[in-house]
C-alpha cells in the first residue's frame, strides 16, 4: 500500500499540537492540569453517548454533562486548592438517584437501558479523569500536599512504551491473536512484549522520573500495560457494537478523545487502588 504523505502529515501535525498541549498543561501546574482533562473528559463523554446513540439508545445527555461536570468538579483535591471536603462521596451517592429520577419522566421508550447508560457514560468517560487528581497529589515532607506531574508522566510513558512494543512484538513475532472478533491485530505475543519491556522501562522512570524507591513502579510497569490493554480492547467493543471506525474526531488522522485516553480509563483508578494499598 502506498504511503499516504497526505495522511502522514495530518496524523503528524495533529499528534504534535496534542502532545504539546498534554505536556503543557500537566507540566504546568495543577489548575491547567484540571482543565485540561476536565474538557478531556467531557469530550469523551459525549462520545460515549455518541456511540450509544449508534446503538439504538438514547442516553439523557444533558443530565448526563451535569452530572459528569459535577462528578469531575467534586473529585478535584479541594485539601491541595481549598479546604477537604466529603463531597466526592456524596455526588457519587446521589448521581444514580439523579439519572434515574429523570428517567421516571421522561416519555422515551427503555428508560433503564437509557438511564443506565446515562450513568456508565460518567463512570467509564468521566470518573477515571476525576480520580487522577488523587494520583498526581502527595503528602510532602513538610506535612502539606505537593502537585506531583511527574507521576502522571510516568504512567504515561508505560502506556506509550506499552503501545509501541507491543505493536512492534506483535509485528515481529506475533502468531496467536488474542480477540480477533474485536480487535484483529492484538496478539499475545506483541502483548507479552509490551509488559516485559514496560517492567524494564519501569525501573527507569522510578529511578530518575519519579525518584523513589520501593517496588511500586515496577508493580505498576507491570499493572499498567495489562489494564491499558483492557481499557483498549473495551474500547474497540464498543465502536464494533457502534459500527463506527473512531469515536470522534477532535484529532485528525487519530480519532476522539476515547481513542486517545482509552487505556488511562482502565489504568487511573487502578493505579490509585494500588498506590493507596502500598
Amino acid at each position: 500500500m502506498a504511503l499516504n504523505l497526505k495522511t502522514l502529515g495530518t496524523r503528524t501535525v495533529s499528534a504534535l499540537i496534542f502532545g504539546v498541549l498534554l505536556l503543557g498543561s500537566v507540566l504546568w501546574n495543577y489548575y491547567t492540569f484540571s482543565i485540561f482533562f476536565m474538557l478531556v473528559a467531557l469530550v469523551a463523554l459525549k462520545e460515549f453517548y455518541e456511540l450509544c446513540v449508534h446503538m439504538g439508545f438514547r442516553p439523557y445527555k444533558i443530565s448526563g454533562y451535569i452530572g459528569g461536570l459535577l462528578t469531575y468538579l467534586l473529585l478535584l483535591r479541594f485539601d491541595y486548592l481549598l479546604t477537604a471536603t466529603k463531597a466526592p462521596v456524596m455526588v457519587l451517592v446521589l448521581l444514580p438517584v439523579f439519572i434515574f429520577t429523570v428517567a421516571l419522566y421522561n416519555k422515551r421508550e427503555q428508560q433503564i437501558q437509557n438511564a443506565a447508560l446515562t450513568l456508565s457514560g460518567i463512570l467509564y468517560a468521566v470518573l477515571p479523569f476525576g480520580l487522577l487528581h488523587s494520583v498526581v497529589i502527595e503528602h510532602s515532607q513538610a506535612g502539606g500536599l505537593s502537585y506531583r506531574p511527574e507521576v502522571f508522566l510516568g504512567i504515561i510513558f508505560l502506556i506509550w512504551s506499552n503501545d509501541t512494543f507491543a505493536y512492534i512484538g506483535g509485528s515481529l513475532i506475533g502468531r496467536h491473536k488474542m480477540i480477533p472478533r474485536i480487535s484483529p491485530g492484538k496478539t499475545w505475543e506483541g502483548t507479552f512484549t509490551g509488559i516485559v519491556l514496560s517492567f524494564g522501562l519501569s525501573f527507569i522512570i522510578r529511578d530518575h522520573l519519579v525518584q523513589t524507591s520501593g517496588w511500586l513502579w515496577p508493580i505498576l510497569g507491570v499493572a499498567i500495560p495489562v489494564l491499558a490493554t483492557v481499557g483498549d480492547l473495551v474500547e474497540s467493543m464498543l465502536k464494533r457494537q457502534a459500527g463506527v471506525k473512531d469515536s470522534g474526531n477532535i484529532m485528525p488522522g487519530h480519532g476522539g478523545a476515547l481513542d486517545r485516553f482509552d487505556s488511562l480509563l482502565f489504568v487511573s483508578p487502578a493505579v490509585l487502588a494500588i498506590i493507596q494499598f502500598l
